[in-house]
């Protein structure tokens, strides 16, 4: 299935749309910021990836060795949203070598991104597709193969049988989210080149900006954590860093892109600040932690409070959704607001085996400590507790039990 002398990672168009979407916004009102990342495993894998170091540091040198092509330039260009300026950047675009630095401490693999933000902040995507793919290759591959493939072809029969049984007022529509924790790039090829083909009437698009210009799909994103995070530390009052950050969106892009992330600091503090005017500026709300039913409801009431028609907006779900939970959730929703479902792992690595829940998060910018304060405790992620129970005091939100 791959070429072990092939690089993981081949173009630059390789990854989510909305770390392009967030680099414009950054590179336009904060190009100074500096950050630092950090890769974080979640739970235990099969051998340590700490033996993946050598393979790492090689892919990581060829990485930084990539430069966007004149073709990859005019479809980034094509977009509607992008601005020119921006491609003029990219067109000298290279990762720094010296901006990333892996190494291992006992069985712990650290990989540490540090830099400006407009010249690291891309690393994040590329950097946990390499992971992955490193460690997936040690598998038997055929039959990883075999069995992705059967259980892709049930799932395509899933969605024809039940997104059509159970329509509502709204259509169920679906998207690749999977570039991160892919099994490989060639598996999540074959994958969304199945469903586009089999199931065009809901599978609707991809976040892979590479897939979406090769198999002619719409390229799905808009925003992350690591967007709103930054703000934390940008000297605006930390209250206020959310309707900031909010307010800066919707001056780049003026319409487009018009679904906010709630998240961040949970959903209670987010809809405190997300008021009639940036109700009726997004488009809709994007749900990535917590119940997501719970969080539909509040979404719902929040909008019926402020006697604007939910019919008119869409509701994005992404947080470890599979084909079934989607369903569920269209079942649930789809009669009240629009909606659309960003699958991930759940599509592009449904292999039998058991996956990696593997991260690389923003975790200081300007010197500062930022965070997340996820609806799902296990999500939040900060090394400093100090400003964690500040961020929770200022937005009034309880230490999980």
């Amino acid at each position: 299935m791959h070429n072990p002398d092939k690089p993981v990672i081949t173009s630059l168009l390789d990854t989510d749309l909305y770390k392009f979407t967030m680099w414009q916004a950054l590179l336009h009102r904060h190009p100074q910021v500096q950050v630092e990342y950090r890769f974080v495993c979640r739970n235990k894998p099969a051998y340590p990836l700490t033996e993946l170091l050598d393979e790492l540091n090689a892919e990581l040198d060829s990485l930084c060795s990539l430069r966007f092509a004149p073709d990859e330039l005019d479809y980034i260009g094509s977009l509607r949203f992008m601005k020119s300026d921006f491609i003029d950047f990219l067109r000298i675009f290279q990762f720094q070598r010296s901006f990333i630095q892996a190494h291992a401490e006992g069985e712990t693999l650290h990989i540490v991104a540090s830099g400006p933000q407009v010249h690291v902040m891309a690393f994040e995507i590329f950097v946990l597709a390499i992971v992955n793919e490193l460690y997936f290759r040690r598998a038997d591959q055929q039959a990883a193969i075999a069995e992705g493939r059967r259980r892709l072809a049930e799932k395509i029969t899933h969605v024809q049988a039940l997104a059509r049984e159970a329509k509502r007022r709204h259509p169920f529509e679906m998207f690749d989210f999977g570039v991160r924790r892919r099994f490989s790039g060639e598996w999540q090829r074959e994958v969304v080149q199945t469903f586009a083909e089999q199931t065009p009437e809901w599978f609707k698009g991809t976040s892979n900006v590479l897939l979406a210009r090769d198999l002619n799909l719409v390229p799905i994103g808009t925003m992350a954590h690591e967007y709103l995070q930054t703000y934390q530390a940008l000297g605006v009052r930390l209250r206020d860093f959310q309707k900031m950050a909010l307010e800066e969106w919707v001056q780049e892009y003026r319409g487009d892109l018009g679904i906010a992330l709630t998240d961040t600091v949970g959903m209670d503090a987010f809809l405190a600040d997300f008021d009639l005017y940036f109700a009726k500026l997004f488009d809709g709300l994007r749900h990535d932690s917590g119940d997501p039913y719970a969080w539909g409801e509040k979404a719902l009431a929040h909008y019926q409070r402020l006697r604007i028609d939910a019919n008119t907006k869409r509701f994005v779900f992404s947080d470890g959704l599979n084909v079934d939970s989607a369903l569920a959730l269209y079942h649930h929703f789809g009669d009240r607001v629009q909606l659309g479902f960003g699958i991930g792992t759940q599509l592009t690595n449904d292999m039998g085996l058991t996956q990696l829940n593997i991260v690389m998060k923003i975790t200081r910018a300007n010197g500062q400590p930022v965070a997340k304060l996820s609806d799902s405790p296990g999500k939040t992620m900060c090394d400093d507790e100090t400003f964690l129970a500040y961020l929770r005091q200022v937005f009034s939100v309880a230490e999980p039990q």
